[in-house]
C-alpha cells in the first residue's frame, strides 16, 4: 500500500503542490497506529467539523457498507424472550466481531442497550456513531475509567434492562473474559448471553485482534448462545472458575462459528 501512495505522490509533485501534500498526510496517516492516528484526525479537524460533517458522514458511509450484507440469525428468541419477561441482558461477544453486529443491532432500539466506549480519542468519534445507531455510550474502559463507567451502565441497566459488553476490549488479549462482565451481571441480577457472529467473507485487519471487516455482499451470521445465570454472591475461585467457564465457551463457540461459515480454521 506504501508503493502505491508513493506512486501518486511522485506524479502529483509534478502537477499540483498543494494536492501533493494531501496525499502525503493521506500516507502518513495509513502508516501511524490506530491511537495516534485518531488524535492526528482530532488535533487537525475543528470540533464542529467533526460534530456536524464528519460524524454523519461516517454514520451514513457506515448505513451504506452494512446495507451491502446479507444477515442470518440463529436463536434470537433467547434475548426477546428475557426482555419481555422483564429480565435483564448483557450480550457479549469479541472485540474483533464488533462491526458487523453495528447491522443488527437496530432490533433492539426499543430496550435502547447500553455499551462501554473508552475514554480515547477514537472513542470521541466512535461514541456518537453508536449514539446514532441506537446504543447509549457509556464512556470508560479497563483501562481508564472502567469503575465509573461500570457503576453507570449498572444504573442504567436496571433501567433500560439491556446491555452490550465487549469482553475482551479495549485492548485484548484477545478473547479474554474480563471480570467487569460478570460483576455487572451480579449486581443488576442480568443473564450473560454470548452472541457469536462471522462471515463467510471477510478481510482480516492487522490489529491485535485481526478486526473482521466482512467484504461487501457478504453474508453475515449472528448466532446467540444459551445464557450464564450468575449468582449475587461467588468466592474468589467460584468467581474465576465461572470466568474461565465463559471465555472457554465463547471461544469454542466463535470456533465453531467460523467453521460453518465455511473457513478453514477459526478466526
Amino acid at each position: 500500500m506504501a508503493e502505491g501512495f508513493q506512486a501518486v505522490i511522485g506524479i502529483t509533485r509534478r502537477r499540483n503542490k498543494t494536492l501533493d501534500k494531501v496525499w502525503f498526510f493521506a500516507y502518513r496517516l495509513d502508516s501511524m497506529p490506530r491511537q495516534k492516528r485518531s488524535g492526528i484526525l482530532a488535533l487537525y479537524l475543528p470540533p464542529k467539523f467533526l460534530k456536524n460533517v464528519f460524524v454523519p458522514s461516517a454514520y451514513y458511509f457506515l448505513q451504506a457498507y452494512l446495507s451491502l450484507l446479507s444477515f442470518r440469525v440463529i436463536g434470537e428468541e433467547k434475548p426477546f424472550q428475557a426482555l419481555n419477561t422483564h429480565r435483564r441482558v448483557i450480550a457479549a461477544l469479541w472485540h474483533q466481531r464488533i462491526l458487523p453486529s453495528l447491522g443488527y443491532v437496530k432490533r433492539f432500539r426499543g430496550f435502547n442497550p447500553c455499551i462501554m466506549i473508552s475514554q480515547s480519542q477514537d472513542g470521541d468519534l466512535i461514541s456518537p456513531i453508536a449514539e446514532r445507531l441506537g446504543l447509549r455510550p457509556i464512556r470508560g474502559s479497563s483501562s481508564k475509567g472502567g469503575r465509573e463507567a461500570l457503576v453507570t451502565i449498572v444504573r442504567i441497566l436496571r433501567a433500560s434492562r439491556a446491555a452490550v459488553h465487549i469482553v475482551d476490549g479495549p485492548l485484548g488479549p484477545k478473547g479474554v473474559v474480563k471480570a467487569g462482565l460478570i460483576q455487572m451481571a451480579q449486581v443488576t441480577g442480568a443473564v450473560i448471553m454470548p452472541v457469536y457472529v462471522s462471515a463467510n467473507r471477510a478481510w482480516l485487519m492487522k490489529s491485535w485482534d485481526r478486526f473482521l471487516v466482512p467484504k461487501p455482499f457478504s453474508s453475515v451470521t449472528i448466532r446467540w448462545g444459551d445464557p450464564f445465570f450468575v449468582p449475587r454472591k461467588l468466592d474468589t475461585e467460584s468467581f474465576e472458575a465461572l470466568r474461565k467457564e465463559i471465555e472457554g465457551r465463547m471461544a469454542e463457540g466463535y470456533a465453531r462459528q467460523d467453521l460453518a461459515c465455511g473457513w478453514k480454521e477459526p478466526l
